[in-house]
């Protein structure tokens, strides 16, 4: 029986309400990412989001913090366990570089396994 290595990288599930352009930025850098719209699930409601980002291993990436920290409390207090949540604040179009830049810095700081079941801000990853 082979053993199971602990997966390095975060894989970032990006929601709707972070630009769509940011997954093929992060694939061309060898990171595994999807928006919400190329998983076709735009418009779904915030806890199946975060059970698909689950499902499939990934730490949702979203500004809507107010929601989604209601879901880790509600996850948490049912010790049900998510990839991790990521929380941000808008980006304007012409902020993109910035935006690129913190969730680059999050990916080469944490690993998968330590942002199982945690919140964190991008605003900490400010350069």
């Amino acid at each position: 029986m082979a053993n199971q290595l602990p997966e390095l990288f975060i894989a970032l599930y990006v929601d709707e309400d972070v630009t769509d352009a940011l997954a093929p930025v992060l694939r061309e850098r060898g990171f595994e990412a999807q928006s919400t719209i190329e998983a076709g699930r735009l418009a779904q409601p915030d806890d199946t989001q975060l059970e698909y980002a689950t499902l499939h291993n990934m730490a949702i990436l979203t500004a809507n913090a107010r929601d989604f920290l209601i879901l880790a409390r509600q996850w948490a207090a049912t010790q049900r366990e998510h990839t991790g949540i990521i929380l941000t604040e808008q980006f304007r179009r012409d902020q993109f570089g910035e935006l690129l830049r913190r969730v680059l810095k999050l990916l080469n700081t944490y690993t998968r396994d330590e942002l199982r079941n945690q919140v964190l801000y991008l605003s900490q990853f400010r350069e």
